[in-house]
């Protein structure tokens, strides 16, 4: 009995990685390769030194609005958490966004709602030149981080790196920015990686499912060729002609690139299909809405004229962010090269004032331990581009064991980090990205250790194709007849 469920195990093990490799072969091909390319071309995004170096200096002389007055203008019943004000097409403006999410602008001048964005002024946004287009949607404003923002008016300016620009039609403010060597590299890279087709990835939750379930199966077909792999190899009692392989041609070279790859191949797959968060294991590294709301705090007036604002903001600031903390305004100038923070009555951010504000918004038994980091370590660290230092870390008893990382200069909460995160940053971060101590700091090492290991994993996929084909490709015998 023990011989024949062993028989048949073996048989559906074969079966099985047979089968998933058939169906799910070249989506590993295509990650392997992909994920090559995003390691030098991310996804297009618009960063914010770009988006500030297309506005132009705040017309002080122009501004007769008051932060408060723009805010009882807005109709907004209480105060938002953050809002701005910059130049739009010659004009300062207020923005800011509803309870819901919905983003208003008021007129710095008139203190009036200010209309959709025209193509003539998207134009102006961009620059004064190109030619532009309206679109609601395409592939690279397909998230749901750009729907507040739709339609688009599309800039394509024309210059030598086919730049690209989306203003916002609802607000004229600029959302992303792209250029054709981005767009390229990416119908290779995240599109195909993430499977980040718009007709799928424009339904979030069509999107997730479909990205978990070919993932998942693609987790059991490399740990079921792993399984396999280790049954069939031979170190001692080698078959015959003193093979360690039963195989030829290119199943006997999937079989030991299998043996010597197969554990990377797996937990590149296992550690990807972790990044989807299947069963929301793993807590979001945003803050939850009222942790953010008890951080701010209730909502004192601004109390600021269109003169005093002058005075506490850079001169030649092209947007001023008011934020709050604790119920304190805080005031940014932005686009300056003076980007300090002050309070609304010109006083500067204290460490204390950020304590008093965490303590109201975690629900934790005792005051966090704080920590001042002023260098990298494994858990907060920067890959593409910097992260600010020196951060304050918050370490809080509550259930999650909650981490906080903090701006000091600017009080802005920079990302949470529970206990489910901290075991993302290894299942995820350093299985998959190689985001180890070590590599971080020597970038060539690490995208060395990708191209060797991604190679060893090509060619198992490569191999694991021909196989494929082959069997798919190969004859059927015809029964037999028997003669009358």
């Amino acid at each position: 009995m023990r011989r024949r469920l062993l028989k048949a195990g073996k048989r559906w093990l074969i079966l099985s990685h047979r089968w998933l490799g058939i169906v799910l072969g070249l989506f590993f091909a295509l990650w392997i390769g992909s994920g090559l390319v995003m390691l030098y071309v991310p996804f297009p995004s618009l960063s914010e030194p770009e988006r500030l170096a297309r506005l132009a200096p705040i017309a002080w002389e122009q501004v007769t609005v008051s932060p408060d007055s723009a805010l009882v203008a807005s109709g907004v019943p209480r105060p938002p958490a953050n809002f701005e004000l910059h130049m739009r097409a010659g004009e300062p403006v207020y923005r800011l966004a509803s309870p819901a999410g919905e983003p208003l602008t008021i007129s710095g001048r008139t203190g009036k709602p200010v209309g959709t964005a025209s193509a003539a002024e998207a134009l102006v946004t961009a620059g004064g030149r190109g030619m532009s287009e309206l679109v609601e949607r395409d592939q690279w404003t397909v998230t749901q981080r750009y729907n507040r923002l739709r339609p688009f008016q599309k800039v394509a300016l024309g210059d030598a790196a086919g730049t690209e620009l989306y203003v916002s039609e609802k607000t004229g403010e600029l959302a992303q920015k792209t250029t054709r060597f981005e767009r390229g590299w990416n119908w290779v890279g995240s599109v195909i990686h993430w499977i980040y087709l718009t007709p799928i990835r424009a339904r979030p939750e069509l999107w997730h499912d479909v990205v978990v379930w070919i993932s998942g199966f693609a987790c059991l077909g490399a740990l079921s060729g792993m399984v396999l792999g280790i049954w069939r190899i031979r170190l001692r009692r080698h078959y015959p002609h003193g093979d360690v392989s039963p195989y030829r041609g290119a199943a006997r070279w999937h079989h030991l690139f299998g043996i010597v790859g197969g554990v990377t191949l797996t937990t590149f797959i296992i550690s990807g299909w972790l990044s989807m968060n299947p069963n929301a294991w793993f807590n979001s590294r945003t803050p939850p809405t009222d942790w953010l709301s008890a951080y701010a705090g209730e909502g004192a007036p601004v109390g600021l004229d269109p003169s005093t604002l002058r005075e506490r903001a850079s001169p030649d600031a092209k947007s001023v962010r008011f934020t709050r903390l604790g119920g304190r305004w805080l005031i940014q100038s932005l686009g300056s090269g003076e980007e300090k923070v002050k309070g609304a009555d010109g006083g500067p951010v204290s460490e204390d004032e950020i304590l008093r504000a965490a303590i109201r918004a975690v629900p934790a038994p005792h005051p966090p331990t704080v920590e001042r980091l002023s260098e990298y370590d494994v858990y907060y660290y920067a890959v593409h581009g910097d992260r600010v230092l020196p951060v304050l870390r918050l370490r809080f008893e509550d259930e999650e064991a909650t981490w906080l990382h903090i701006d000091p200069a600017t009080g802005q909460i920079l990302d949470r980090l529970d206990r489910s995160g901290r075991l993302d940053r290894w299942l995820f971060s350093a299985l998959h990205r190689f985001d180890l101590p070590l590599l971080l700091v020597h970038p060539s090492a690490r995208h060395a250790l990708h191209w060797l290991l991604n190679g060893l994993a090509a060619i198992i996929a490569l191999t694991g194709l021909i196989i494929g084909w082959r069997r798919l490709n190969k004859p059927r015998r015809r029964p037999s007849r028997r003669a009358a």
